[in-house]
């Protein structure tokens, strides 16, 4: 029976390396993969998943407007696909995370979802939310804060450094703009009791 899977973190927790890892696995033993990621986070480049380590490989893209079980049926009507992988999670739908939990239970086609699972005022992501809620299996992919203890949030800073409370729940952005730190430490950089 086919899974759907939600891997979250922080930011730079290595979840698009363990990503590209698993896929390459697949097709290593010549099965077919489905890659896709965020159309609008174009930091690895247009359609591309990549790691802070340097591996890339070509993904489809997704937009909050697309039907996700429609395309990955057209997919597999051209190609049997053995496994789903879905980059920067936490940008799906509501809608598209049950669409995504149909190609597992009515295609029978595992489902791999990696994601952040709060933003960097503490909420959820939407899509995060929803995957929390339906996922058969959760796996939290561990990152460390400065401090050595395990980061669970992450703060936006500004161009002077300065931690952000407020600003749109999505902000594309990597080292320069977000840092992952315990909660403890979250709370002394946002002022937040």
């Amino acid at each position: 029976m086919a899974k759907l899977y939600f891997h979250y973190s922080t930011m730079n927790a290595g979840k698009s390396t363990l990503l590209l890892q698993a896929a390459h696995n697949y097709e290593e033993r010549g099965m077919t993969v489905c890659r896709m990621t965020a159309a609008f986070d174009d930091r690895a480049g247009k359609g591309q998943i990549g790691s802070r380590i340097g591996f890339a490989r070509e993904a489809e893209t997704f937009a909050t407007t697309d039907d996700l079980f429609a395309r990955i049926v057209m997919l597999q009507e051209r190609q049997p696909i053995a496994c789903v992988f879905i980059d920067e999670a936490q940008f799906l739908t509501p809608v598209q995370v049950w669409q995504l939990a149909r190609v597992a239970d009515d295609l029978g086609i595992p489902v791999m979802a990696y994601g952040l699972r709060v933003d960097f005022r503490g909420a959820l992501f939407p899509g995060s939310a929803t995957l929390l809620a339906l996922s058969d299996s959760l796996r939290e992919v561990r990152t460390i804060c400065h401090c050595g203890r395990k980061a669970t949030m992450v703060v936006r800073r500004d161009a002077h450094g300065t931690a952000l409370t407020e600003g749109d729940q999505v902000q594309i952005g990597g080292n320069e703009t977000y840092v992952s730190l315990c909660r403890k430490h979250w709370r002394q950089e946002t002022g937040t009791r």
